[in-house]
């Protein structure tokens, strides 16, 4: 059996983990170290070492840092053949080095488009109608490595990037499996980026995540729709942040900037148009259809953003 090593942490990668463990066999795991959470702050473990106990797999590393030499030592006495990575830390050229065959990484975007954090949001934000994911052999720049495999994925109207995080889920498996067989067979042909066509794709944050109703309102749409659910698109209605997790174009008229309520929905104006804010979450309240919050509202029927 050759010496996989499988390095991850969330949900993203977990297909590819159980796909590439059923196909060839992992070895081992490499994944982040469990975390405090909830109000007990009780240790739980990332989703990949869930996934990894599930399979049986006994070897699991959680490093603080890959840059520890004892971590480093018992990465080196697995004598990896191969170190598939997806969404995880980003490796130093003594950790990648020490796979035989190649140490690769798949990414959620068609490389070079979209180098970076975030490439799911900002191919929504962006307005693309297509994407995938991307086999890169490691390098010491980030996501600039030699592509291996792509895989192709048209983004339906209205999706949202968390609709498309799962939709590459299975596509990021398949490419896993497609590269590690490559290059233990070695019939791998690595061809390099044109790095004049690279995009960046930068992480989000909720500082950045502000609407600004003053741009057509696709824009506005893809924004929205770009950050739905993590962190969410938000602005201020009523003097409270409002996040908006989708929204549809709406016949109803409203200035830009501006907000009403008409016939039991939330509109809110754009610069070319109108838009419907059919999903939206206030502060201490869960994520609702608008029109339900709408309902028992009491207070003005228009007004502005802030």
């Amino acid at each position: 059996m050759p010496n996989i090593v499988f390095m991850g942490t969330p949900a993203f990668a977990v297909p590819a983990l159980q796909a590439l463990h059923h196909a060839l066999g992992v070895r081992a795991v490499v994944t982040v170290p469990d975390k405090a959470k909830g109000r007990g702050l009780t240790l739980q473990p990332p989703d990949v070492k869930t996934a990894a106990l599930e399979l049986g797999i006994a070897t699991i590393l959680q490093p603080t840092s890959l840059k520890d030499p004892a971590f480093q030592a018992e990465l080196a006495a697995l004598q990896p053949d191969v170190l598939c990575v997806i969404a995880f830390r980003i490796l130093p050229r003594s950790v990648y080095a020490m796979a035989r065959l190649g140490a690769f990484n798949v990414h959620a975007s068609l490389l070079p488009k979209y180098r970076g954090a975030a490439p799911i949001n900002h191919a929504i934000i962006h307005g693309e109608t297509e994407t995938g994911v991307t086999s890169f052999l490691l390098n010491d720049v980030v996501d600039t490595g030699k592509i291996i495999a792509q895989k192709r994925i048209a983004i339906p109207d209205g999706m949202t990037a968390g609709e498309l995080y799962a939709a590459l889920m299975p596509l990021a498996a398949d490419c896993a499996v497609e590269t590690c067989r490559a290059l233990l067979d070695g019939t791998a042909t690595p061809m390099p980026q044109h790095d004049d066509l690279a995009t960046p794709a930068p992480k989000v944050f909720r500082e950045t995540s502000v609407v600004d109703w003053m741009h057509n309102r696709n824009v506005v749409r893809n924004f929205i729709h770009g950050l739905s659910p993590t962190p969410a698109a938000w602005t201020t209605w009523n003097g409270e942040p409002l996040k908006i997790y989708r929204a549809s174009y709406s016949d109803m008229p409203c200035p830009a900037g501006q907000w009403t309520i008409t016939n039991g929905c939330l509109i809110a104006g754009c610069l070319d148009g109108s838009l419907m804010l059919d999903e939206i979450q206030l502060p201490g309240k869960r994520r609702m259809m608008s029109a339900d919050v709408v309902r028992g509202y009491r207070g003005s029927l228009e007004g502005t953003f802030q």
